[in-house]
Formats: structure tokens, C-alpha cells, sequence
């Protein structure tokens, strides 16, 4: 098959979150299973086209509003088997930041992303690509399966061509000025409460719900989620009509960025057969955070300083759970408040809790390797990496039992010892603070505990894995009519 997969970011080329890393591991896990894979992306300003020696293959034009804009296409590639086409255009990508500044969004952002959408199929054109799928990620490339679905699904080029819509967060779709709508070039037609209209504003992610082919989420329980009202962001109704059509595959993790066997950041190498290196990750840990070693367990968290992250019932349990006698080490930035309240609280704990408001990838990694259990309390979690990354190095996670953390940690049963973790289910301080003492009751034999590691280190989270998800959801779509 050929796939042509859009995004608006894609690691290492630009980077704000974890549709990055998708972009940058799933189209060359697809590839490594034979099929040709391409990326189409914006050239922004941090791509350095002399140091990743891009070259100019083509200019064409693309229609915003009632004018053209011309373009300029940069191709590179992410490795041997992936070619990478940057849509070059500087009055809309030469800029500080993807999609704004600390300040906020870009106030042209729908202009930026109408005129990406629109660019990937004049792409096909220009170039005579001829995608079976093209894989489309996020609200900015929202309107693509729309534009496939009223302007070019009958071209020449694009007549075979299927289209894949991705929500990684249905949080962000892509809301703006309804005469924004002026900048498609779609009809009135299609801004209807069946169509991209929602609450009198253009949706963006809601063009690729109702048009796409087929669409995906980055986990089985997020799919089911985000078709109630507590979950669904006032889309629920439109993936309820969808429901045959929608389905969830967990994001997979790079093994080979993430492995304690061959880290060499960490501490000490180890594998599930041996696990010794673990504790001298844990020395080393506690050395560069300054913590002292006390026996007890030490929680980890790299995350993310807001609400959905569940630092809200975190500060609140935060009193008991350091009563528990144990460790914290909380890596991150986010909401101002948040900052406030966990330094403060780091303040009362001297030698056991550390904040760190920064991100630092190096010391991330040390984390993973170094601690004993891994926090993740969030309030929804379309699908989490973390959770996956922690127990490639036998961190043992603590999560609430939403979205893609319920996908991926098999919760600790007693009875038969058998779990990778530890799940709750309120969304309240008290059920956080009552499962960290039901892990750190387990911590207490040896024996349990380095069960619950390699159990959770013996997982297959890699890309490969979810790659042959998405290929067999390929096929799918191309039998649709």
C-alpha cells in the first residue's frame, strides 16, 4: 500500500506533544512492514533545511478563498524508507512557535491550517502521488477527508484514495470564526449542524469526524469514552452516529530510545532477567534530585502541571500520601498554580519530595529507570505514553482507570499476584491516596514486587505491534464504498 500520512508536527522535525512522536515512529513501523510510506508536514522555522539538507522538488498554487497562494515543496526524509514533503510557506510557518506563543494562538491559525489542508491534495497533484490512504492526524488536518469527500475524491490523481482521521485529543478541535468558513472554498452547504458548524463556530476536527473514511483513536477505551457526554466535548452525538466506523489503537513507544538494557543515561543497564542495575538507577536518581535514601518506595511523575493530569487530586492527597513514608520526585511544567502549591509543598518535605518545573529528557529517562512507582492520575488520558514507558524499565505505574491508561496497565490482583500495576477508579484524592497504599503494602515483599516488574517490563508496546493495526484498518477503509 502507499500512505501518505499528514500531520502538523513530527519528530525530530518539530515537536509541542505526543502527536509528534506518533508522527515521527508510526509511518516508519508501517514502512518497516513493506509498505511505501510518505509525511506531509509545515516547513517551520526550526526545521533547518541546510542541516537536514533539504531539497526543492516542486512550486504550485493553492487555492484560499476567493485567490491562490503559491508554495513551495521541501522533501527529506525521516530515514531510508520515509520520504518527508515540507510545505514551504513563510508567511504562515516562518514563525517562534507552531501554533503560538506564550502570549496564545496565532489569530491566523485557521488560515494556516485551511491552507495546509488544502495543499496536501494539490500535493498529490503536483507530484502524480497517488496515495491509497492518506492518514490525516488532529483538527489541522481536519478538513482534508472533507475536501476529499466534496473536491478531489473524483480526480484523477485522488479518485482510489481513502482517507484515516486520528483524534489524539478531542479536548482541541479547531474552533473558529464562522467567516473563517469564506477561506475553504467549500460551499455554505457543509456548515450545517450535520456538517462542520458547532455552536455557530467552524470546527475543524469535527470536518474530519464526519467525512473521514475511517477514524481511529489512540486507544480502545478512549474510543468508547469519548462517545458519552462526560468525555465526549459536545462531539459525543456525531461519534455515536459514527460508531461503526470508529475504533482505537494504542500508541506504541520507540524500544529503542526506551531501553534499560542499553541506556546509557541511566544509572545501570538491566534487563526482567536481571534486575540488579535497578537500584543503582535509584542511587543515582535520588543523587541528582538531592532526596535522601530512606528504604521506602520513590513515586515518579513526568507530566504535565494541569487539571487533566489530575494535579488537582494530587495536591489534594499529597498530605497522606507523603504519611505513607514515601518518596516524590515530580518532573514538569504547567498551570502557575500547580508550580505554587507542589513547591510549597516540596518545601515541607525536605529530603523526600523534589519539584522540578522544567523539562529535561536526560533526567526524564533517570526517572523511569530510577524510581519505584509511576504516577499517573489523570482525569482522561486519550492514551498516555508514560504508563507504557515506565514499565519498559520496571517502574510499577499507579494510574486511574481512564482512556489508554486502562489499555495498558493490567491492574494488581492479590489473589493470584498476576497485574503489571495499580488502577483506581473515582476521580477523587481519596481513591489516588487509597491505591498508593495498596502499592506500597505490595512493595513490601520482595518477592510480589519483582513479579509486578517483569511482569510490566515483558509487555509489548512497540510500534510494530500497532503498525499491523494500522495496516489491517487500511485495508479496511480501501473496501469502503
Amino acid at each position: 500500500m502507499k500512505i501518505l500520512f499528514a500531520a502538523s508536527e513530527a519528530a525530530p522535525f518539530a515537536k509541542t506533544g505526543g502527536l509528534a512522536d506518533v508522527a515521527g515512529s508510526l509511518p516508519r513501523a508501517i514502512a518497516s512492514l513493506g509498505h511505501e510510506v510518505s509525511v506531509v508536514m509545515p516547513r517551520y522555522r526550526r526545521v533547518d533545511v541546510r542541516a537536514l539538507k533539504l531539497k526543492h522538488i516542486a512550486s504550485f498554487t493553492v487555492p484560499l478563498g476567493t485567490w491562490k497562494e503559491q508554495c513551495d515543496v521541501l522533501k527529506g526524509t525521516m530515514d531510508r524508507n520515509v520520504a518527508v514533503y515540507f510545505i514551504d510557506k513563510d508567511v504562515y510557518y516562518d514563525r517562534p512557535g507552531l501554533y503560538g506563543t506564550a502570549h496564545g494562538d496565532y489569530s491566523d491559525n485557521a488560515e494556516r491550517f485551511i491552507f495546509f489542508s488544502r495543499a496536501i491534495p494539490e500535493l498529490c497533484s503536483a507530484l502524480n502521488l497517488r496515495p491509497d490512504i492518506i492518514h490525516c492526524n488532529d483538527w489541522q488536518t481536519g478538513l482534508v477527508p472533507l475536501y476529499m469527500k466534496e473536491l478531489y475524491g473524483k480526480t484523477e490523481t485522488l479518485k482510489k484514495t481513502k482517507t484515516v482521521f486520528t483524534v489524539h485529543n478531542l479536548g482541541y478541535q479547531g474552533l473558529f470564526w464562522h467567516w473563517d468558513m469564506r477561506l475553504t472554498g467549500l460551499g455554505w452547504d457543509v456548515f450545517t449542524p450535520e456538517g462542520i458548524e458547532f455552536w455557530g463556530k467552524m470546527n475543524l476536527l469535527k470536518a474530519g469526524l464526519v467525512s473521514a473514511d475511517v477514524i481511529t483513536t489512540v486507544s480502545k477505551t478512549y474510543s468508547r469514552e469519548i462517545q458519552t457526554p462526560e468525555y465526549g466535548s459536545g462531539l459525543e452525538g456525531v461519534l455515536l452516529k459514527r460508531s461503526a466506523d470508529l475504533y482505537g489503537i494504542v500508541n506504541g513507544i520507540d524500544y529503542a530510545a526506551y531501553d534499560p538494557a542499553h541506556d546509557r543515561g541511566i544509572g545501570r543497564n538491566y534487563t526482567a532477567l536481571r534486575l540488579a542495575g535497578k537500584a543503582a538507577c535509584k542511587k543515582k536518581l535520588l543523587r541528582l534530585v538531592s532526596l535522601t535514601d530512606s528504604g521506602n518506595p520513590l513515586i515518579g511523575m513526568v507530566t504535565r502541571l494541569v487539571d487533566q493530569k489530575g494535579l488537582d487530586i494530587l495536591t489534594e492527597a499529597l498530605p497522606e500520601i507523603m504519611s505513607l513514608g514515601v518518596g516524590l520526585v515530580i518532573l514538569g511544567t504547567g498551570d502557575p498554580v500547580y508550580h505554587r502549591l507542589l513547591t510549597d509543598a516540596a518545601d515541607r518535605y525536605p529530603g523526600r519530595m523534589r519539584v522540578l518545573l522544567q523539562y529535561d529528557d536526560d533526567l526524564a529517562k533517570n526517572i523511569y529507570a530510577g524510581c519505584d512507582l509511576f504516577l499517573m492520575p489523570s482525569h482522561y488520558e486519550p492514551c498516555g505514553l508514560g504508563q507504557m514507558i515506565a514499565q519498559r524499565y520496571g517502574t510499577v505505574p499507579i494510574v486511574r482507570r481512564t482512556g489508554g491508561l486502562s489499555d495498558t496497565v493490567a491492574d494488581y490482583n492479590p489473589r493470584t499476584g498476576r497485574g503489571t500495576g495499580f488502577l483506581f477508579d473515582d476521580y477523587s484524592a481519596e481513591a489516588l491516596t487509597e491505591c498508593v497504599r495498596n502499592a506500597r503494602e505490595v512493595y513490601g515483599s520482595r518477592a510480589k514486587w519483582r513479579l509486578l516488574m517483569q511482569a510490566g517490563m515483558k509487555r509489548d508496546f512497540s510500534w510494530e505491534r500497532s503498525a499491523k493495526e494500522y495496516v489491517k484498518l487500511y485495508r479496511r477503509a480501501m473496501r469502503k464504498t
